[in-house]
């Protein structure tokens, strides 16, 4: 069965860096990618944009395509967005179809941090993004739990429904959400870091604006 991959993220805005780390796995992976905007993130400062307005804008830099899907249930969830319920309800959605969670090497380094951590690999694979040629360090703790848990072979992936860990190389793009803010806040556009789609309609970037 083809893999159902989640890459979340506050998208406060959504931008090219994180639309190439998701198509880039998508590929590498033959999966299908649904990004999914998170509503309160427990370890984050409250985005600058309201959820109804994150959603616009994943919906509109998406279009057009059918590989990377937008999932706004974590909007819809009152309270802190814990990525274990989200998986747990992804899970009885889809039965033992393979599910992988999408990390960034900073993100999965900081996994023990994380509510009920240990029962991720439970749930899902792992997918860590890195850079080509850069090693990432991981917590001992981590590197423990990941130990018996390492794939090489993304083919593997297949076979189960969750519990491994693989790396995926993907094209650095060095693409600040924080500076984009900076950028508009300041009356600038931000072209070529944005989606194309962000730009059809002036009302989607406006909460970042102070005219």
């Amino acid at each position: 069965m083809k893999p159902l991959a989640i890459f979340g993220g506050t998208f406060d805005p959504v931008h090219i860096g994180h639309l190439n780390a998701a198509w880039e796995a998508a590929e590498m992976l033959d999966a299908e990618v649904r990004m999914m905007p998170a509503s309160v993130p427990p370890h984050r400062t409250a985005p600058t944009a309201s959820a109804a307005q994150r959603a616009d804008m994943l919906r509109a830099a998406l279009r057009g395509q059918s590989r990377l899907i937008p999932d706004t249930r974590e909007l819809d969830r009152a309270g802190p967005s814990y990525t274990i319920d989200t998986l747990h309800e992804l899970r009885d959605e889809i039965g033992k179809r393979p599910l992988i969670l999408l990390l960034g090497a900073d993100a999965f380094a900081g996994l023990p941090g994380w509510h009920r951590w240990r029962e991720l690999f439970d749930v899902a694979h792992i997918a860590v993004l890195q850079r080509p040629g850069v090693s990432a360090e991981f917590p001992d703790e981590l590197e423990k739990a990941m130990a018996k848990r390492h794939l090489r072979d993304l083919a593997g992936l297949r076979k189960t429904s969750a519990g491994h860990v693989v790396q995926l190389q993907i094209t650095p793009l060095e693409i600040s959400a924080t500076r984009i803010r900076e950028l508009l806040k300041d009356g600038r556009d931000a072209r070529y870091l944005l989606p194309v789609g962000l730009f059809d309609d002036a009302s989607l970037l406006a909460p970042y604006r102070h005219d």
